[in-house]
């Protein structure tokens, strides 16, 4: 897919509204670091009342998935939760609109030869839904050339500026929507690294039930496929908000071995296995507000 192009029809006065709410965001994240950070925990309160169905979707997450925690250490963790995903307003800004000497100061990247090592082959760069998502994809990319799946916007402004501000930190970096099945497996066969996250409920077609955090969770099987039809390998990744005002780190880990497998069921096992792992690690920078239990096995009650 080509590069995002301005048009004309994007100042249409009916997105005059959009144009200026992009221009307030630009300006607010033009703010230091750290009176980002400050503000973001300034709106956790507020978001938590705001947000109440995302709230009870975390919070249902966390009874599903730390029963071990009481509901004192629930609420902490429902808190830096949404501290995190507050901060997440202010990270995505930072990525689409900070120049790139300005990120380059914030992050460490960890693991890099294990990508290096797969230059023969097209690779499945495996992200989560970490709130740190975008900021994260922006600092990867800016170390090695990696495409990218994404979900369209229906506003065609706010498309326009994501798809700029997810492909403008590498000259060689496309896009494919998360539709484009054939798109993905060309990149692949060109050998090419595409950001690939597997780790949300996308419903029950070409998907098997699992365990996650003992669990069953309705998890894509396309993984497997898409590395086994692209001859590709899977080399996961993850980005981390350090405390204070560190920044953030990046880690790539080595690629998984013998994988596919050719079991549908345990390669998906697998995925779910590494995505709680690193979860366990930082679980208050996880995406909880997304409904990673919505589909359940016949038979079952609903949790949301």
């Amino acid at each position: 897919m080509e590069k995002v192009k301005f048009t004309p029809a994007l100042l249409h006065p009916r997105y005059w509204l959009t144009w200026l709410m992009f221009g307030s965001w630009w300006l607010v994240v033009l703010l230091p670091y750290p009176v980002q950070l400050l503000l973001a925990r300034m709106l956790t309160l507020p978001m938590m009342k705001l947000a109440k169905s995302r709230r009870q979707i975390a919070e249902k997450n966390f009874e599903l998935c730390f029963p071990e925690l009481s509901e004192a250490e629930r609420y902490k963790l429902l808190k830096e939760n949404f501290f995190s995903t507050t901060m997440a307003l202010f990270e995505s800004g930072m990525a689409w609109f900070w120049p790139h000497w300005r990120l380059r100061r914030l992050f460490t990247i960890e693991g890099l030869e294990h990508l290096e090592a797969q230059s023969d082959k097209g690779v499945l760069m495996m992200a989560m839904h970490f709130t740190t998502l975008d900021i994260g994809g922006a600092f990867i990319n800016m170390s090695a050339s990696i495409d990218g799946m994404y979900r369209p916007h229906g506003n065609p402004v706010y498309d326009f500026v994501q798809r700029r501000g997810r492909e403008r930190h590498n000259p060689g970096t496309s896009v494919v929507t998360r539709k484009d099945i054939r798109g993905m497996l060309k990149l692949l066969k060109k050998k090419r690294a595409v950001w690939y996250s597997p780790d949300q409920d996308y419903g029950r077609t070409n998907s098997v039930f699992v365990p996650l955090f003992g669990v069953q969770a309705c998890t894509v099987t396309a993984t497997a496929t898409f590395a086994r039809i692209g001859k590709a390998a899977v080399v996961p990744f993850v980005q981390t908000r350090l405390p204070g005002i560190k920044g953030y780190k990046v880690t790539i880990y080595p690629a998984f071995e013998n994988y596919p497998e050719g079991d549908e069921y345990r390669d998906a096992e697998r995925i779910n296995e590494f995505v709680e792992a690193r979860i366990r690690e930082q679980p208050a920078q996880y995406l909880w507000a997304h409904r990673r239990f919505k589909n359940r096995p016949e038979g079952e009650k609903r949790f949301y």
